[in-house]
């Protein structure tokens, strides 16, 4: 069903794991896209070279897919051509907090297809996560910058623990139209409006193989939890399904009205 002339509709994909993912994405997406009809399409692409990192192929078949803009998160450099792609593509954004002088950025304003301008602002956590510059002061001053060009603000925090998401979704609310969180590849339950008008949702979920670990073969990782060797993970391969959310704003005051969860299963065979 179409939004009404007065809203926004912004869809946000949860990371894309290896080549189960990107073939999810690429089967499913086109029947979310006929459904929600969005204004507007994010998707996580940490994971969606081999399940860590990205690279030019998998951005090209996320941006095929229906991508307006990529964000990413703990896994940004695990490939090469990541450094080169940030700097070419400023549609594939690295979180904002990282220190000085890396490749790349972590926020922009981008054009819809209608026109209408959008806020993207990539972050990623502190807690649990390898050391990075503080995303509660980079994300608010990153946030108030983009909001002298547009009302509409979507923010990508790629966090492990809800309660440092939670927290940056309180400390935004009432500037960010939506703070949804990625990282954990699990989809929350938690989807919520604000009481100043952002929405909120601990995390996306994954669009990858669900007959694994978080995306990951499960052989692999019963042998690492067994073990404790530093054994070589690979994607899993059936039971693919497309986890996103979609947030419906006020396009002239960037308000949240809704936060849902979509999810879209792949009939095996």
């Amino acid at each position: 069903m179409e939004a009404a002339s007065d809203t926004f509709r912004i869809l946000f994909v949860g990371d894309v794991v290896g080549r189960p993912g990107r073939r999810a994405l690429r089967e499913l997406l086109p029947l979310v896209l006929e459904e929600e009809s969005p204004g507007f399409v994010v998707i996580n692409a940490e994971n969606s070279a081999g399940g860590f990192g990205f690279n030019r192929r998998s951005a090209r078949a996320l941006f095929e897919a229906g991508a307006d803009v990529l964000t990413n998160g703990n896994h940004t450099w695990d490939k090469a051509e990541a450094f080169e792609l940030v700097d070419e593509d400023p549609r594939i954004l690295r979180p904002e907090n990282l220190p000085p002088g890396t490749p790349g950025s972590g926020a922009g304003v981008f054009q819809a297809r209608c026109g209408t301008s959008v806020g993207v602002v990539n972050l990623i956590g502190r807690v649990f996560l390898p050391p990075a510059d503080d995303p509660f002061r980079a994300g608010k001053r990153a946030l108030e910058d983009l909001r002298a060009e547009t009302p509409i603000l979507f923010v990508d925090f790629h966090g492990e623990a809800t309660s440092e998401k939670q927290a940056f979704a309180w400390h935004v609310d009432g500037v960010a139209t939506a703070v949804v969180g990625t990282h954990t590849h699990v989809p929350t339950a938690d989807g919520r409006v604000l009481p100043r008008g952002t929405a909120y949702q601990s995390d996306a979920g994954m669009t990858g193989a669900y007959e694994g670990v978080i995306g990951m073969d499960r052989e692999g990782s019963l042998r690492r939890f067994l073990t404790g060797y530093p054994i070589r993970f690979e994607p899993a391969t059936a039971d693919l399904r497309l986890d996103a959310v979609v947030i419906d704003a006020n396009r002239q005051t960037g308000r949240a009205q809704s936060i849902r969860r979509v999810q879209k299963r792949l009939p095996e065979g």
